[in-house]
């Protein structure tokens, strides 16, 4: 959480302070002219014209362009990118608020981990065709950038950010909701789980080991608040903990520590002669 705070205490930051980016202050921006490829594809996902065309082709100025001495000067979409993923943390985390009154904070965080991942991103973005926007360097390999996970989860962020710039954050919540909430995918991926338990039990087997044994061994706070305490085990050999309000949350918490130890240990095991 604080580094969620710590997001949106410099997105307001960003928010009150006149647009400059690059050197080139907002009524620059202003007058620099889109592509009409890129303006048609901004005004397809967002419904309206660009108001500060200019922020726009920094959020989809890929970083290869910067390492090509012609245009070297260039800004990427590094600092948008920021700013996108701040915006994106706020809106989704205000609407999962909202439409589930009853999530504890844990879930929440959990849930919007789902959303606001690198994977997800990238399938909302190529979804919208984003990829095929980007402006990538001369020297660069363009059809594995505009089919890379990574470089359009971070337009998709950029996008996002520049969206909020030109037009407030009203018009970049009705982008992420068009985009992101509305996705066909959006709630099967919030009903998915990180089934930590699945995983180890699938472990265990392929490594014909016994299943593991989860043991409550704390309960505190009052009733309706309790937090409990649990370790998983394998013959009498604790492998991990996990502490959650949720018994359900605290086994796969302690699942997941016994993956991580059990992979670590396979990996630090000498290669076979």
């Amino acid at each position: 959480m604080e580094q969620f705070w710590q997001k949106l205490t410099s997105l307001a930051f960003h928010r009150s302070l006149p647009f400059k980016d690059g050197g080139n202050s907002l009524a620059e921006k202003q007058e620099t002219p889109l592509a009409e490829t890129i303006a048609a594809f901004l005004q397809r996902i967002t419904g309206e014209p660009a108001i500060h065309p200019g922020i726009y082709l920094t959020a989809f100025t890929h970083r290869s362009v910067t390492h090509d001495p012609a245009t070297s000067s260039a800004e990427s979409n590094q600092r948008l990118e920021f700013l996108g993923d701040a915006v994106l943390d706020l809106v989704i985390s205000e609407y999962l608020y909202r439409i589930f009154p009853e999530s504890a904070e844990g879930e929440l965080s959990s849930n919007r981990s789902k959303i606001v991942n690198r994977k997800a991103l990238a399938g909302f973005a190529l979804s919208m065709g984003l990829g095929e926007h980007l402006m990538i360097g001369e020297s660069a390999d363009h059809h594995k950038i505009r089919c890379s996970e990574s470089a359009l989860a971070d337009a998709f962020e950029s996008l996002t950010g520049a969206i909020y710039l030109d037009r407030g954050l009203d018009a970049a919540r009705a982008f992420v909701m068009k985009q992101v909430i509305e996705h066909a995918d959006f709630k099967t991926i919030v009903a998915s789980e990180h089934n930590y338990k699945s995983r180890l039990i699938e472990y265990t087997q392929s490594h014909h080991m016994l299943p593991p044994l989860y043991t409550v061994v704390a309960e505190e706070g009052a009733e309706h608040e309790k937090i409990f305490t649990v370790e998983v085990s394998f013959t009498g050999n604790v492998c991990g903990r996990g502490t959650a309000p949720r018994k359900k949350d605290a086994e796969q918490l302690a699942a997941r520590q016994a993956l991580e130890m059990l992979t670590q240990a396979e990996q630090d095991l000498p290669p076979n002669p």
